[in-house]
């Protein structure tokens, strides 16, 4: 049998993709890509916003179109939020949520005795246990995504992620322990720690976000981990002392700011304010060296007037991130915010985001020159082109480097000599 998926979304539903896929490896499936033929197709679905939900409408049925007589597969956060929506795509012939990744295998089972359409939904539960998972390899690559956290309590006004996921959990010390050595042993070379909201890692119990990063940078084999985004309000100055005794650990620190309005932030939920964001980078920028800072900024929200979103662009400059994503605000059903209408016009959310963009570029733009004749330790990755690896640095700078030796899994000094852009580096 073959199966194949198709993920949408964040580092933890890719990570969850191959904790599926592996699942079914263990069961004699052969895992092909999604463009190919296959016995089954899984859509991993995003409902972050609606804009996700329309991907994942039209994926699957792309794929109940292009191979009518395979078996198509529903699951992710998309089921989860939204059953019923889930339920009237007829086109997947199996319907899972997020919660029933662990049971695909069984699932499929179930539904190969009759043949009949099957939708599985079970709803998260305040009080459920981390789900059990591990992965013993990642796609092929040296870089693993791991999840070590699941569900959100912030219920920000815009999210829909709590009723998608649940509340917050974590998974236990011992058990990352032996994921990451199998990880060790099988290659990997560096660790990417996610969660939904990664920075609540713990809650609740005696350990915290930095006895998930000793336990990966103490494992044999293991040169390199990195956090993904993470909550500003989360990061206490005890949690920066021990991660900056950790040698291993890369300071790139993906900070979620929203807007640098505080009425806005106020609006959204959000539990800072801007001085409070401002203070924290400059803490971290303090305490590592070469440290990366980058955020997601969104424009638009309901209620922002002309001089709230220049205050927020103005504090976006002021901070001078290194990367920073934006998006123009979606409404989303079932939220908050929703129930407050959404009240900016699109020409206008995007005649924003436009400048932001814009604005944020410059500044990525003056980063990546800025770094030009400097010397980097870069952990490479991948062959892209003939004699062309590409790797990244402790601050997460794309590097392209050309060797006649295979290079891959190695951290090298190199001197960058050019930039292109904010896409990647040439190095020497």
């Amino acid at each position: 049998m073959k199966a194949a998926f198709y993920t949408l979304g964040c580092k933890v539903n890719q990570y969850e993709t191959e904790y599926m896929a592996e699942l079914l490896k263990k069961a004699d499936f052969e895992i092909v890509n999604c463009k190919d033929e296959a016995d089954y197709y899984i859509i991993n679905s995003c409902t972050v916003t609606a804009t996700a939900d329309q991907k994942t409408r039209q994926n699957v049925r792309k794929f109940k179109r292009s191979h009518p007589n395979s078996t198509v597969i529903l699951t992710g956060c998309m089921p989860q939020a939204f059953p019923k929506d889930a339920e009237n795509l007829i086109e997947a012939d199996i319907v899972i949520s997020n919660k029933n990744d662990c049971d695909i295998l069984s699932v499929i089972n179930e539904y190969n005795l009759n043949k009949k359409r099957l939708i599985k939904i079970e709803e998260h539960k305040s009080g459920d246990a981390f789900g059990e998972c591990s992965i013993n390899h990642f796609s092929e690559r040296i870089r693993a995504f791991v999840k070590i956290e699941d569900g959100c309590d912030r219920f920000c006004s815009y999210c829909i992620i709590p009723k998608s996921r649940g509340r917050v959990r974590s998974k236990n010390p011992e058990a990352l322990k032996k994921e990451i050595k199998s990880l060790a042993d099988n290659g990997i070379k560096e660790i990417v720690l996610v969660g939904i909201n990664l920075s609540a890692y713990g809650k609740g119990e005696d350990f915290d976000i930095v006895d998930a990063v000793k336990i990966c940078a103490d494992t044999d084999g293991i040169e390199r981990v990195r956090l993904g985004s993470l909550e500003p309000d989360h990061i206490t100055d005890n949690i920066i002392d021990r991660l900056s005794e950790i040698n291993k650990f890369c300071p790139q620190f993906h900070l979620s700011l929203q807007s640098g309005c505080n009425k806005t932030l106020k609006s959204m939920n959000r539990h800072y304010t801007s001085d409070e964001y401002k203070e924290l980078v400059d803490k971290l920028r303090y305490a590592f060296d070469d440290t990366s800072i980058t955020t997601d900024v969104m424009v638009g929200f309901n209620g922002e007037a002309e001089n709230d979103f220049t205050e927020s662009l103005e504090f976006v400059k002021s901070i001078g991130f290194e990367k920073v994503h934006v998006f123009p605000y979606s409404e989303r059903e079932g939220t908050a915010a929703s129930r407050k209408g959404d009240d900016v016009p699109k020409t206008e959310k995007e005649r924003r985001a436009g400048i932001m963009i814009e604005e944020t570029e410059k500044i990525r733009n003056k980063y990546m020159s800025d770094i030009i004749g400097q010397k980097k330790e870069v952990l490479f990755e991948s062959l892209v082109d003939e004699n062309t690896y590409q790797g990244y640095t402790k601050s997460y700078i794309p590097v392209r480097y050309k060797s006649s030796q295979n290079i891959i899994g190695k951290i090298l000094e190199v001197t960058i000599s050019e930039c292109y852009d904010d896409e990647f580096c040439i190095a020497e």
